[in-house]
């Protein structure tokens, strides 16, 4: 029994499926590229980080994280009243380097490219 919380301690957690996309940003003049990910509320900015630039080769620049608290909602029934609510869920906002312009989110078709280029 000690030693399974001594153990305990020195436990790596590695996430099984914490980052959703949620909304991504190309770069500007200004600005680098940026995303927001959805992300478990225990996720340190630190492990988000980590988790970005091992698993997916990303060169992330700087994380911004916000806690949202799950809507609370009620359901009335004849005789009494369900009381339920939503998971808490964190925001996580990642910057990356300016070494990625394009986050490759947009769709081009190459026979409408080669349209535009005729009719110029």
């Amino acid at each position: 029994m000690f030693a399974t919380r001594y153990l305990s301690r020195f436990r790596q957690w590695m996430p099984t499926m914490p980052i959703v996309l949620v909304d991504a940003v190309n770069a500007t003049e200004r600005a680098n590229a940026q995303a927001t990910f959805r992300v478990l509320p225990r996720m340190t900015k630190h492990e988000i980080k980590e988790h970005l630039q091992k698993i997916y080769d990303l060169p992330v620049k700087k994380v911004h994280t916000m806690n949202y608290l799950g809507k609370r909602k009620r359901v009335y029934g004849e005789r009494k009243v369900a009381y339920y609510k939503y998971r808490d869920f964190k925001k996580a906002i990642v910057t990356f380097d300016d070494s990625i312009q394009d986050l490759g989110l947009g769709v081009t078709l190459p026979e409408l490219d080669a349209e535009k280029v005729n009719e110029e």
